[in-house]
């Protein structure tokens, strides 16, 4: 496993505060506070077009704020592991492969972040082998190769049977503690992010926000709620 490697643990790695993304008169999400601590596990949670995609983006400064902040900590190393990646069965790309296509490293970096998901047994097969829970190892093992101070996980355990799912979250577990790295994982799954979380954010449509319900103006999808463990439920507004 990885020497762990985090001079700065007080330093918050991001802080987003009220933020909001507006797509004509529609606003995708809108207050949403979120911080993401070193040895953090924060889930973004809320049904499929609740804009959990978007909030991610949004904090990582992918995507423009049409309002609120969000401070990063400097130099700040992202991974990330996509919800899914297909690979056409017709393309001769093997697991090592994989792990250095789009940047060179030693083989003992490949081999310490293979370790560090427990794929380093195997030889080098066509990743159109791999099982569904050995194919989302492999892509966290890529975004752990360069040693991220944040993980930021889409869904991970889509598409992969009870097993394997359990696996990743342990393996998860183990390597924000070895790393010292916070995780942002995007999830639909409210009892099970619940369950596991440090924190959370819940994104909810704003027909379901009370504000709107009582009158209130808004537009579209995007309302949130933010709760910290321990301390409850999250509420949106």
């Amino acid at each position: 496993m990885f020497p762990a490697e985090h001079p700065t643990l007080s330093e918050p790695l991001l802080i987003a505060s009220d933020i909001g993304i507006k797509r004509g008169e529609r606003w995708i999400i809108r207050h949403v506070d979120l911080t993401v601590n070193r040895g953090d596990l924060v889930c973004v949670i809320g049904a499929n077009g609740a804009g959990k995609s978007t909030c991610v983006k949004a904090v990582l400064g992918l995507i423009e704020l049409t309002e609120g902040t969000v401070r990063r900590a400097p130099s700040l190393k992202v991974g990330y592991v996509p919800q899914r990646l297909t690979i056409g069965h017709t393309l001769p790309l093997t697991l090592r492969r994989l792990m250095t296509l789009t940047d060179r490293y030693a083989a003992d970096e490949v081999e310490a972040a293979l370790a560090a998901v427990g794929l380093e047994k195997l030889d080098d097969p066509p990743v159109t082998t791999l099982s569904g829970g050995e194919f989302q190892r492999l892509l966290l093992a890529r975004a752990l190769i360069h040693r991220p101070d944040l993980l930021v996980l889409d869904e991970p355990a889509q598409g992969v049977d009870i097993a394997g799912a359990e696996l990743l979250d342990e393996l998860v577990d183990s390597i924000r503690q070895d790393l010292g790295c916070g995780v942002l994982m995007i999830s639909h799954d409210v009892k099970d992010a619940l369950a596991k979380a440090d924190n959370f954010v819940v994104l909810v449509p704003h027909e379901h926000d009370p504000g709107y319900l009582a009158g209130g103006s808004g537009h579209g999808r995007g309302a949130a709620g933010v709760a910290d463990r321990p301390g409850g439920n999250a509420q949106a507004h």
